[in-house]
């Protein structure tokens, strides 16, 4: 018995490629501004991909958090410390194709490790409804509080230490 593609997978498969694409042209953008456009577009994709696997709590916090507040604070920070939003031409590019091996090698690794280490890993999706605020909420509070305390801590930390470095000397 075989099983066509059906409108889900389609659908699913497209936002992967613009997720993707739109990945890849975020950090080959020259334009700081452009790069960010291009991120809220890789990270829309991927609330697309969440929608299209029935998780809507994940997806709203995808949009919520990391295209309403992450991009926004980086054309923030950029907008605010005066960063120059072109390429610069003082830049030297030798390093390029080190860097390209390096980042294909990296993201080969994590592949690796994360299939080896995932291979056993299953979820019984018969008793939890997948994607619903209490499937995600209540690990989240209840096994994970202290990693998420030391993430807003983080947070904290990072946002004061932007205002330190874009004060200005009186």
């Amino acid at each position: 018995m075989t099983h066509g593609i059906t409108l889900a997978d389609a659908v699913f498969g497209l936002l992967g490629v613009v997720a993707l694409a739109s990945a890849i042209l975020t950090v080959t953008d020259r334009n700081l501004i452009h790069a960010a456009l291009w991120l809220v577009v890789s990270l829309g994709a991927v609330a697309g991909c969440y929608l299209v696997l029935t998780a809507e709590f994940v997806a709203w916090v995808q949009v919520l958090i990391y295209v309403g507040a992450i991009v926004v604070l980086m054309i923030f920070g950029a907008m605010l410390t005066r960063a120059p939003l072109r390429g610069s031409q003082d830049l030297d590019s030798r390093n390029r194709p080190v860097a390209a091996v390096a980042g294909v090698a990296s993201a080969g690794l994590l592949g690796v490790l994360a299939v080896s280490a995932f291979r056993g890993a299953f979820v019984d999706i018969h008793h939890v409804q997948v994607g619903t605020a209490h499937a995600v909420g209540a690990p989240l509070f209840k096994l994970f509080v202290l990693p998420f305390e030391i993430a807003s801590l983080l947070l904290l930390a990072a946002l004061v230490g932007a205002i330190v470095l874009t004060r200005r000397e009186r």
